[in-house]
This record gives structure tokens, sequence and C-alpha cells, in this order.
């Protein structure tokens, strides 16, 4: 059984035990947490496709980690010109741990 849902204009394949890393959500690490926009669900008895969302299914999970990614390196310049500009950035993520699928 799997089901496709979708969080932080991302769509993710998630199946029950897995874990997945996320755009930031606003919760504690510990916390349960219910994805409600569920675009597929597919068990042994067929698939359900939602139009956009399969009504009443829902993916409930566990943050597990609340962290950063490695710093991507941002380097401008110009040849000639004793132009340089160095920038980082570290994007947030939030990791769960897949519970239960609901369908």
């Amino acid at each position: 059984m799997y089901a496709v849902v979708e969080t932080g204009g991302k769509q993710y394949k998630v199946q029950v035990g897995q874990t997945i890393e996320v755009d930031k959500l606003p919760l504690a690490v510990g916390e349960k947490v219910s994805l409600d926009k569920v675009l597929l669900v597919a068990t042994d008895k067929g698939v359900k496709v939602g139009n956009p969302s399969v009504q009443g299914a829902k993916v409930e999970a566990t943050v597990t980690l609340q962290d950063a990614y490695r710093k991507v390196l941002v380097f401008k310049y110009r040849a000639k010109k004793r132009y340089r500009r160095r920038s980082g950035h570290r994007q947030q993520f939030t990791r769960l741990r897949i519970d239960r699928i609901v369908a």
C-alpha cells in the first residue's frame, strides 16, 4: 500500500514506515501531523485517484527531526572588474516518519 501526498508544493510517494524530508513545518519533534492532501492511494484492492485529492484519505506521520541541509555557496563575479559576491543558503527541512495511511 502506498500513497502520493502533496506538501510544500511538492509531491511525495509514501509507504508506512518510510521517512521523508519535506519543507519545514511549524511543528516540534515528536508531534503528530496529518497530511490531508492525498492525490492517490494504491491498495491491493485497486487504485483511487483524486480529483484533485482523494475524499476522506489522509496520511498520519510523526515529526522525527527539524534541521537544515548543508550550506550551498553562491558565488558571483565579473571578470576583470573586481566584482565578487559570495553568499550561502541553508534550506530548513522537517523529517517525517509515516505511521498510517487512511483510505
